[in-house]
């Protein structure tokens, strides 16, 4: 059962720019292994971009805003296969078990001048205890 979709957009350009002017930002809003997998990267900034409009995407798949959970709550992890998962601690978890979330499904794509997530959780149908 689906529970919630968010998708999120961040132009690629105005998010360089603002990590440029505060580059605090960068520690302040993702993990260190998402920071080492966008440095890896010959730009990182689309990749981060990106990982920024995940975490908007899962907060309105939530149906919260900003501040509802800290930005470290969320994150994205690249599976072997390159397939991204959303990894969710602290008051974000807590959300989605409020909610019933029991899965995520996540899709990212970015240009050099677009940064997409895409996000869907899904919980337990109702009529189907096993949950399948």
């Amino acid at each position: 059962m689906i529970i919630g979709i968010g998708v999120d957009a961040v132009d690629v350009q105005r998010f360089g720019q603002m990590l440029e002017r505060t580059p605090g930002t960068r520690a302040r809003i993702f993990t260190s292994e998402e920071l080492a997998y966008a440095e890896s990267q010959v730009n990182p900034v689309p990749s981060l971009a990106v990982r920024f409009a995940a975490r908007e995407a899962v907060m309105k798949a939530l149906g919260v805003g900003l501040g509802a959970f800290d930005f470290h709550d969320i994150w994205v992890r690249r599976r072997e296969s390159g397939e991204p998962e959303i990894i969710q601690t602290g008051r974000a978890a807590i959300l989605a078990d409020q909610r019933g979330v029991r899965n995520w499904k996540i899709s990212l794509t970015h240009t050099d001048q677009t940064a997409i997530a895409y996000v869907m959780c899904f919980g337990d149908h109702p009529d189907d205890p096993s949950g399948d």
